[in-house]
C-alpha cells in the first residue's frame, strides 16, 4: 500500500475537492501567509484581514474574473471588496464583515474531501468566530514545499475562475453595472411595514400566483433581486406567498411580472400616498416614463443575471389572473 504524506494530503484537498466558489482557495493562501508571519494561534480578525487582503489583491488586479459557478450572484467578499472601491465600506469595516459573514462554509469544510472525513484539523482547528490553530502538518509542508505548493493554488484559483466565466458570459459589464446598484444602494430595512400600505393596491393576493395568501404567510418579495438593486423602495415591493417567493429566490422574472409591476405601480399613483412623490423622483413624472425607467432597470438586471431565470409557478396564466387584468385595463386605461 502506497504510503502518503502530508504534503499529498493537502494537494488531495486542493486538487480534488468540489469548488463552487474560490473560497478554498483563497484560504490555502491565507494560511501560507499567516504562517510566514510566524502566527500558530491567529486571531480571528487577523484571520479575515488576510483573507479580505487576498481577494483585494486579486479582484482590483488587471480584469477581475467571477468567484463562484452560479451566474445570478457574486460571493460575499467579491460584495465587500467591491464596497470598498465603491467607498460604501472602509477597510476596517470590511475586515469585521469579513470575520462575521464570509467564513460560514469555508472554515468548516476545508478539510472536507467527498465523504472522508479523515483529513479533519489536518491543517489547523478552530474556535468559530475566535480564533484558528495552524497545526505543525501544516508548518512541516510550507518549509518543505511552499513553492510548489503555492504554485499549484495559484494555478487552481485561475482555473476555477477561467471556468466560472465561461458560465457567466459578459462578467465585465455585469460588474460595471453592479456598480451602479451598489453606489447608491444601502443597507436592508425591515419590509414587514410596508405590509399594510401594499396590501392596500394588491389585496391578500400573491404578486406571482395570483391566489389569495394567509396572513400568516405574506412576504414582502423585492421583483428585480435585492442582491443586485440594493434597495427596497417601493416601486419594486410586492406581497407574495413563502412558496413563490422561495422559488423564485434571486432569479430573474419574466417580463410579464414587470408589466405587471408597472400596471401596480400606476395604481399607487392614482392615489395622494407619500409613496407616490418617491415614485416619481425613483421613475419619472408621466406613465411612460416611469415604464421606460423600470424596464431599463429589468434590462440592467436581465444583464447582470443573464439565464439565471424565473418565469412563475408552472400554473400561473397571466392572462387568467383577474387582478392583473384589472390593473391592466381598467386602472391604466391603456395609457402605458
Amino acid at each position: 500500500m502506497t504510503e502518503f504524506e502530508t504534503k499529498d494530503f493537502w494537494k488531495a484537498l486542493i486538487l480534488y475537492g468540489l469548488n463552487q466558489a474560490t473560497y478554498k482557495i483563497a484560504l490555502g493562501k491565507t494560511l501560507f501567509k499567516l504562517c510566514d508571519q510566524g502566527y500558530t494561534d491567529v486571531p480571528w480578525d487577523v484571520l479575515s484581514k488576510e483573507f479580505l487582503q487576498q481577494y483585494i489583491n486579486r479582484l482590483t488586479a488587471g480584469e477581475a474574473m467571477p468567484q463562484q459557478s452560479i451566474p445570478a450572484r457574486r460571493t460575499r467578499m467579491e460584495q465587500i471588496v467591491s464596497a470598498i472601491k465603491s467607498d460604501k465600506l472602509s477597510v476596517d469595516g470590511a475586515i469585521s464583515e469579513v470575520g462575521e459573514t464570509a467564513f460560514g462554509d469555508v472554515i468548516h469544510r476545508f478539510h472536507n474531501l467527498g465523504r472522508d472525513e479523515s483529513f479533519q484539523g489536518m491543517f489547523y482547528r478552530f474556535d468559530f468566530g475566535k480564533s484558528l490553530t495552524l497545526t505543525d502538518e501544516l508548518q512541516k509542508i510550507i518549509q518543505t514545499s511552499r513553492n510548489e505548493l503555492e504554485d499549484e493554488l495559484d494555478a487552481r484559483w485561475g482555473l476555477l475562475e477561467g471556468a466560472f466565466c465561461i458560465r457567466q458570459g459578459n462578467y465585465e459589464l455585469a460588474n460595471d453595472l453592479r456598480l451602479i446598484y451598489l453606489e447608491s444602494g444601502y443597507d436592508r430595512k425591515n419590509l414587514t411595514t410596508n405590509i399594510p400600505f401594499l396590501q392596500g393596491y394588491q389585496g391578500n393576493i400573491c404578486f406571482y400566483c395570483g391566489e389569495e395568501i394567509p396572513t400568516t404567510d405574506m412576504h414582502v418579495d423585492h421583483v428585480l433581486p435585492r442582491q443586485v438593486i440594493k434597495h427596497d423602495e417601493i416601486w419594486n415591493l410586492a406581497l407574495s406567498h413563502s412558496l413563490c417567493n422561495e422559488q423564485k429566490s434571486d432569479k430573474l422574472v419574466g417580463e410579464h411580472f414587470i408589466v405587471k409591476l408597472i400596471a401596480r405601480n400606476e395604481n399607487i399613483m392614482g392615489s395622494n400616498h407619500p409613496w407616490k412623490r418617491k415614485i416619481i423622483m425613483a421613475l419619472g413624472q408621466t406613465p411612460r416614463e416611469r415604464a421606460s425607467a423600470l424596464s431599463s432597470h429589468y434590462d440592467r438586471v436581465r444583464s447582470i443575471l443573464g439565464p439565471y431565470y424565473w418565469g412563475g409557478i408552472p400554473s400561473y396564466n397571466p392572462a387568467s389572473d383577474p387582478f392583473y387584468r384589472r390593473l391592466i385595463t381598467v386602472l391604466n386605461n391603456g395609457e402605458i
